[in-house]
């Protein structure tokens, strides 16, 4: 069942003014209930402007997007796509509001107008399934990135989210920050059935959901399987790109005669068909 579709959008930024910019050049985009997808382009390609119109912080100027069979475009809708799409972005500081972690984290049901019982109810829920229930009594300025980025996501999950969009979200953090969020993302799309939406510079973190779109200038032009994606070495880096570490030495040992299997993508594939 799709969740999310794209049909022949476009955005145009600063439309009719010098400055004019198309963002996004007639996208069509589906994307299914449950699914895992990372999107991958260089500065510029169109990304955080699609993602933005997901729980609709941005409108077409041309096409559509429905999110659960509900239409952006219909003003009257936009409370209710808002609670199904949560955001999280780059920087955690710009996303936390309250003193306390718990606080945080129940600030969007108190906004919904949920019941305190059911706040709380929703909050340890949400505090448990991002490994964060022992810090529900910290101050958030106190934690390190990758538990903010944590926080923010606990706060997507309170909400009763049934899709949720990372931009970039591990790009401020340390690796131990980015394994922390990864592993996250990773538990509750696994246990919860979570819609994921992951953009990201880091290719080893795309490689890791389901399928993986490439943007440049504004359009798709690549779709398919962490697989089908990272096997084209050349066509990733003529795009500016990169592509796991694994993926490009199995690339260039092929390149070197040594007969290896396709889809190699992460360092334990390369060892096993070494050692075979």
């Amino acid at each position: 069942m799709d969740f999310i579709q794209v049909n022949d959008m476009s955005h145009v930024y600063s439309p009719g003014q010098v400055n004019e910019h198309r963002a996004l050049d007639h996208i069509n985009l589906r994307i299914q209930q449950g699914e895992f997808v990372a999107v991958l382009g260089t500065n510029g390609s169109g990304k955080s402007t699609l993602a933005k119109h997901f729980n609709a912080l941005l409108l077409p100027t041309a096409g559509h997007c429905l999110v659960a069979g509900m239409d952006t475009l219909q003003a009257e809708e936009l409370w209710k796509i808002r609670q199904q799409v949560g955001m999280v972005f780059q920087n955690p500081d710009n996303q936390i509001i309250a003193a306390i972690v718990e606080d945080d984290v129940a600030f969007g049901p108190e906004n919904l107008g949920v019941e305190p019982e059911e706040i709380r109810r929703r909050v340890s829920a949400a505090l448990q399934a991002v490994g964060m229930e022992r810090y529900r009594k910290f101050a958030p300025h106190l934690l390190s990135g990758g538990q903010k980025q944590r926080i923010a996501i606990a706060g997507a999950l309170a909400m009763q989210t049934r899709c949720l969009v990372l931009d970039e979200p591990t790009a401020m953090l340390d690796p131990v920050g980015r394994m922390e969020v990864m592993s996250t993302v990773k538990r509750i799309h696994e246990e919860a059935g979570i819609t994921i939406l992951y953009i990201t510079h880091f290719m080893e973190e795309a490689a890791e959901a389901d399928r993986v779109l490439v943007m440049e200038q504004g359009r798709i032009v690549e779709d398919g399987t962490p697989a089908d994606v990272f096997t084209q070495v050349e066509a990733m880096k003529k795009r500016g790109l990169d592509v796991p570490l694994a993926a490009e030495m199995a690339w260039r040992l092929r390149k070197k005669g040594l007969k290896l299997p396709a889809g190699i993508l992460t360092n334990e594939d390369l060892v096993s068909a070494l050692c075979r």
